[in-house]
């Protein structure tokens, strides 16, 4: 009977830790990417980890805000087949992001969480990694005098020191570009 109990014990332990294998954990505190996933979880591999960022957005006049300094942290999530990060800034207007990608469409989806204005209902962005190894992001918006456009995020010179960001207003042809948000990473030590 002991040796049944233990058996049962076993066997329960190594089908839930094979569940989960790609979650976080001491050996890969961020998580790995699940080999069953599209292979399109990779496109954020630069960004996993933690990165120091100096965080800039333009005032209403059309002048730049002073840089802030935030955390900027990636992980993958649902045991490899999603990415999620988070910002973690001074002012405690802290955000984040669930990232899936979904076969069917062959798009990223993005949906985007705030402290600084929580909602009932999560915005989303959806886009690819380009060939120029950018990941290009859009959800529609309408310029303040009504035109139609999107506000367009692209993540850029990725690599394993950091990266960059832009947010930006667009017009559909994407020939009216206006920054409103800049932000660069640096890979902090963990």
């Amino acid at each position: 009977m002991k040796y049944l109990v233990y058996s049962l014990i076993f066997v329960f332990t190594i089908t839930v830790h094979a569940q989960y294998e790609y979650d976080a954990s001491e050996k890969h505190p961020y998580g790995q990417p699940n080999p069953e996933a599209p292979e399109q979880i990779k496109d954020f591999e630069a960004m996993i980890g933690s990165c120091n960022c100096k965080s800039t957005t333009r005032k209403q006049d059309g002048t730049w805000n002073d840089t802030e300094d935030m955390i900027w942290r990636w992980k993958y999530i649902m045991n490899g087949t999603a990415v999620q990060d988070e910002t973690l800034k001074a002012d405690g207007a802290h955000t984040g992001s669930i990232r899936q990608f979904v076969k069917d469409s062959s798009r990223w989806y993005v949906h985007f969480f705030s402290t600084k204005f929580p909602t009932a209902s999560l915005p989303t962005w959806e886009g690819n990694k380009t060939q120029d190894n950018k990941i290009i992001l859009y959800r529609e918006s309408k310029a303040p005098n009504g035109m139609d456009g999107f506000y367009r995020l692209t993540f850029y010179d990725m690599s394993k020191t950091g990266y960059k960001w832009a947010g930006e207003w667009v017009d559909t042809t994407e020939k009216i570009v206006y920054p409103t948000w800049k932000i660069e990473c640096t890979r902090s030590e963990d």
